[in-house]
């Protein structure tokens, strides 16, 4: 028990100590800003998939301490709500495991909690975290007025005869203010996502996962019950004011959701064939396009499961802690 202590401890210290200091190199280099935020959570999440809960949880106290040292208490409260406890929380759930003799399956088999249901802890957190965000900064169309008035400002005295008609800047406007959201609450699920898969692949040839190492084009799935929020978001989008902003951050995050589940659909069903490559090529590059990526978000949605990871039970061994304390439901 002490060498187990003794190996957490400074793990978790050093996973605090890293996360923090990509922190603040996203706020020294602001071309590369939202990629080092998120890789701040890399830490996190090999500290949680490789030591367990406990490493975790000291990485994001040490790192909470060091922000609140070294900037603001908000900074650090601003880093722990939008990466820290994210990471914190989806590596608490990857280690979930129980026998698969309790879901009907055979006695000498470990079931891992599903990879679709850790993508909708993602969507649903980071949807909390960009709404709180845009509680705290009083996000909203005055805010988003006054950047179009400073673009459109900053481009007349570039180029003075530029004069951009009314109609076009209140349309502009109105849809900035949805945009916004929407484009945030996507982006970051998708960096958060690919922090996760990195870091289990690390962890993986690390020798240390607790989760076993699982085939994401055929596991990475969105839960079917994803599609009523989406389409609750949807809906919200078209109130206007406050829940249409709400709306489109649900669109956002969980539309990412179903945009990765759409193109790990694409890998798998290509799967053999011989024009896998070129073809998947084709898909990534059309994606930067909205009727493509609507397509493979459609795809997506069509293609919800709940696959559930089973492995060998080994004896004596079981997931982070123990695993009666660690059932997935």
């Amino acid at each position: 028990m002490t060498n187990k202590i003794q190996t957490v401890l400074p793990t978790g210290i050093l996973a605090g100590i890293a996360a923090t200091l990509l922190v603040l190199g996203a706020n020294a280099q602001l071309s590369f800003a939202s990629v080092l935020y998120a890789a701040s959570s890399l830490p996190i999440f090999i500290a949680g998939l490789g030591w367990g809960n406990r490493a975790a949880v000291i990485g994001i106290v040490t790192a909470g301490i060091l922000g609140a040292i070294l900037v603001s208490p908000m900074f650090a409260v601003a880093m722990a709500v939008f990466t820290l406890i994210p990471a914190g929380w989806l590596s608490h759930l990857a280690n979930l495991a129980r026998p698969a003799s309790e879901l009907g399956g055979p006695d000498n088999l470990m079931a891992w909690y599903p990879i679709s249901d850790i993508l909708l802890h993602l969507c649903g957190l980071v949807t909390i975290a960009v709404i709180a965000l845009g509680v705290a900064i009083g996000y909203g169309p005055e805010l988003t007025n006054r950047m179009v008035d400073a673009m459109i400002a900053a481009l007349q005295a570039q180029e003075p005869a530029f004069t951009p008609e009314p109609a076009g800047m209140a349309q502009t406007k109105s849809l900035l203010v949805l945009m916004l959201p929407l484009v945030q609450g996507g982006v970051w699920v998708t960096l958060l996502f690919a922090a996760f898969y990195i870091a289990v692949r690390i962890v993986s040839r690390s020798g240390r996962a607790v989760r076993p190492r699982e085939d994401m084009p055929s596991a990475l799935r969105m839960n079917r019950h994803a599609i009523f929020i989406f389409l609750g978001g949807i809906v919200l989008a078209f109130l206007g004011g406050v829940p249409a902003m709400i709306g489109a951050t649900i669109c956002g995050t969980f539309g990412a959701g179903f945009l990765m589940a759409g193109f790990a659909s694409l890998h798998f069903r290509s799967l053999g064939k011989d024009w896998r490559i070129p073809a998947l090529v084709l898909c990534y590059l059309s994606s930067i396009l909205v009727l493509p990526a609507i397509a493979i978000l459609i795809l997506g949605l069509s293609d919800t499961r709940r696959t559930i990871a089973l492995t060998p039970l080994k004896a004596g061994a079981s997931p982070d802690n123990k695993t009666t304390d660690n059932k997935i439901d």
